[in-house]
């Protein structure tokens, strides 16, 4: 009992040991339309740091621009175009000139097009690896000389579908990879004083689940399949996977500072962890699930998949 309670005391003192002169810090955030990014990006000028917010859209600069101080400033930036990120780039050099970028936090990101592999095009993997994975790579290549610059640290958006693979299409796929590229830059990166930390949240409520219904999403899949593909999985798999999906979405935590709290602590903590985990289903579900044994991971995770028509 007494080791336990040394090292909560230890993990507290740690997690209380902030950066100094936060005021003079510069912060790059992707993604902040909407969502984790745009709330933390106004956390952080209640701070008192100095923030660039990149958006994808006009309309959602504007907002976050109206709603915050003279300290944030807003740029449109399409993580899927280079042209773009190095007019990014050049605007964030312009700002933090000799003193460099402070903290990169890779935030943008899509989860559709998803659902069952074989429902789904190369395109629909293409669309949404192109902006969560080499985008986010993008995007560091170009930030990193003003990282090195100031020592300071990356931040990059993974998710607990980074751990185990609980959907097909492009969104597991691209948050392995996140994690694979955040592992090998972190090693890279220590040795120039910059760190590198991860963020795996669970099921959250964002937009990043979009706005049209997942039924009609799920039956649009469904109706530009070959008819002999959906003979093979049946109306009734249809039916259970998105009545399932539903309530995967249904059940999303609405509150997000869980996660906007383990980004901050990445940006301001003198000791930020490696791997951020807000949810309890990343911490009771997910990351058990991928430190199993493969075929008892298998086990559990087809409990949750109906049977197709034609399974054997």
């Amino acid at each position: 009992m007494a080791a336990f309670t040394d090292l909560s005391l230890y993990r507290w003192l740690k997690n209380c040991n902030l950066v100094r002169d936060l005021s003079e810090k510069y912060v790059f955030i992707t993604g902040c339309d909407s969502g984790f990014g745009n709330l933390l990006a106004r956390k952080l000028v209640d701070r008192g740091m100095r923030v660039l917010a990149a958006c994808l859209t006009e309309e959602g600069a504007q907002k976050l621009q109206r709603d915050a101080s003279y300290q944030l400033h807003t740029i449109i930036l399409d993580v899927t175009k280079t042209e773009s990120i190095r007019a990014a780039a050049q605007w964030v050099r312009d700002h933090v000139g000799e003193q460099g970028l402070w903290a990169l936090v890779n935030n943008a990101g899509v989860a559709l097009p998803s659902g069952p592999n074989e429902w789904l095009t190369k395109e629909d993997f293409v669309k949404v690896i192109n902006v969560n994975l080499v985008g986010l790579i993008d995007v560091t290549l170009h930030m990193l000389p003003m990282i090195k610059m100031a020592r300071g640290r990356v931040v990059n958006m993974s998710s607990s579908g980074g751990r185990v693979a609980v959907i097909g299409g492009g969104y597991c796929v691209s948050k392995f990879g996140v994690e694979a590229f955040s592992d090998s830059i972190r090693r890279e990166l220590h040795y120039f004083g910059v760190k590198v930390s991860i963020i795996e949240p669970g099921n959250y409520r964002t937009s990043i689940l979009g706005k049209e219904g997942v039924e009609a999403r799920m039956r649009k899949l469904w109706n530009k399949l070959p008819q002999q593909t959906r003979d093979s999985y049946g109306e009734e798999y249809f039916r259970i996977y998105t009545k399932k999906l539903k309530n995967l979405m249904r059940s999303a935590e609405p509150r997000i500072t869980d996660v906007t709290n383990s980004m901050e602590h990445a940006i301001v903590s003198r000791n930020p962890r490696t791997r951020y985990n807000p949810g309890l289903d990343v911490k009771f579900l997910y990351i058990p699930l991928a430190k199993l044994p493969t075929p008892i991971t298998d086990f559990i995770l087809s409990r949750y998949l109906p049977r197709p028509a034609d399974s054997v």
